[in-house]
């Protein structure tokens, strides 16, 4: 099964304010979008991926990732991440009816191509499926299959809503890269000794983060 990629991603100067221990406010706003450039390309060189669409309303970012081949999708409703990614998941399903889609977090930076193919191996099994985030307590992937609506429930204690809503949770092993996004200067460590993109290693090489 080929999959569409929704991730949405907030104005950058919003972006990333929980990483303020680690970053200053000159500096969060081009981490995120480095985050978010590395998320977008390794999830275009994902076998199963048949196209990324980011909705965003940062002028920025979208002329980035669409250099990147991200189609980018106006956050239109500008009214949260789930009403973004409700949104896009219709904007992909107007041009291509039937389409599997997948949301993915925009601060995926050590994401492999390899283990996202896994999760959506995984996913493919189930009408809704989603991958919990390192912590156990958030998300940073949810699929629907063709036909089946996506219903994003991200925010505080995502992972206990989305099983609530009856989406299949998945226990894929091995693929840490999908599972660790980035809020906190610790999840930023984390990241980085998995192996970041490139774009967020050059953003990063200029912070002092502790051990």
């Amino acid at each position: 099964m080929q999959w569409n990629l929704v991730i949405p991603l907030k104005p950058l100067v919003r972006a990333k304010s929980r990483l303020s221990d680690t970053a200053d406010d000159g500096v969060r706003p081009g981490l995120a979008l480095a985050f978010a450039q590395d998320t977008v390309a390794s999830g275009l060189a994902c076998e199963s991926v048949a196209d990324v669409a980011v909705v965003t309303n940062d002028d920025v970012a979208g002329r980035e990732l669409a250099a990147l081949g991200a189609v980018i999708v106006p956050d239109v409703p500008d009214a949260g991440l789930n009403a973004a990614l409700v949104h896009g998941a219709a904007a992909v399903r107007s041009a291509r009816p039937g389409a599997a889609v997948a949301a993915l977090n925009a601060d995926l930076p050590a994401l492999r191509p390899r283990e996202l193919v896994r999760v959506l191996g995984a996913a493919a099994l189930w009408p809704r499926a989603f991958l919990a985030d390192s912590t156990g307590v958030g998300t940073t992937l949810l699929a629907a299959a063709p036909g089946v609506d996506l219903a994003p429930a991200f925010g505080t204690a995502s992972r206990a809503r989305h099983a609530a809503s009856g989406a299949v949770e998945l226990l894929t092993t091995g693929v840490d890269s999908v599972r660790q996004d980035v809020d906190t200067g610790m999840d930023l460590r984390a990241a980085l000794a998995l192996g970041v993109g490139p774009r967020t290693a050059a953003a990063a090489a200029g912070l002092l983060i502790a051990d």
